[in-house]
């Protein structure tokens, strides 16, 4: 199996295979509209006006199985991100990415990339301790934590990265950059 044998709805809730983003790089980012990441969206709008006819595409996956950060229809949620953020890229229908209702792209992506720690600082210690207080052995498991987890995927659909929410976004640009060539 391949990211490429995946099909997800998007928020019209027609199915949208990923066979259609072979050869480009792809991010895909679960997003919550009331998230103290939300603010991540600027970054992700100006990575794709920068690297979207180069060949990025960003797949936006509303969730709210994170705290209720994701109310509101699919309608609703694409209008506070196009009003706010501006956002051109393409958001999908609202969905689980953990647990028995999980959509495939997200049981494939962190089958492809576990969980590899929130890095250092203030908001990387914060996500640790919350995520440590409802369960102690969470470093072990290839769980979405929070919002904003974003995977890129190369050219040739291999998961390459899976970089947290509280990961430096400049990180992510300069790997996108590395991968656009």
């Amino acid at each position: 199996m391949s990211i490429y044998d995946i099909t997800v709805k998007n928020a019209e809730n027609k199915d949208i295979s990923l066979e259609t983003y072979r050869g480009k790089v792809i991010i895909v980012v679960n997003t919550g509209t009331g998230c103290g990441f939300t603010p991540q969206y600027e970054p992700l709008e100006k990575m794709y006006e920068k690297y979207h006819e180069k060949g990025l595409e960003i797949i936006d996956v509303p969730c709210n199985q994170f705290a209720g950060q994701a109310p509101g229809t699919d309608e609703e949620i694409h209008e506070f991100c196009t009003l706010k953020y501006n956002t051109q890229f393409p958001q999908m229908k609202k969905s689980d990415v953990n647990g028995e209702n999980e959509i495939e792209l997200f049981r494939y992506l962190k089958s492809q990339k576990g969980f590899e720690g929130f890095g250092k600082g203030v908001r990387a210690l914060a996500m640790a301790a919350m995520c440590k207080a409802k369960d102690k052995d969470y470093k072990s498991s290839p769980d979405i934590k929070w919002n904003f987890t974003k995977f890129v995927i190369d050219r040739e659909g291999n998961v390459v990265a899976r970089f947290e929410p509280t990961h430096d976004m400049a990180d992510l640009e300069a790997l996108v950059e590395k991968l656009i060539g």
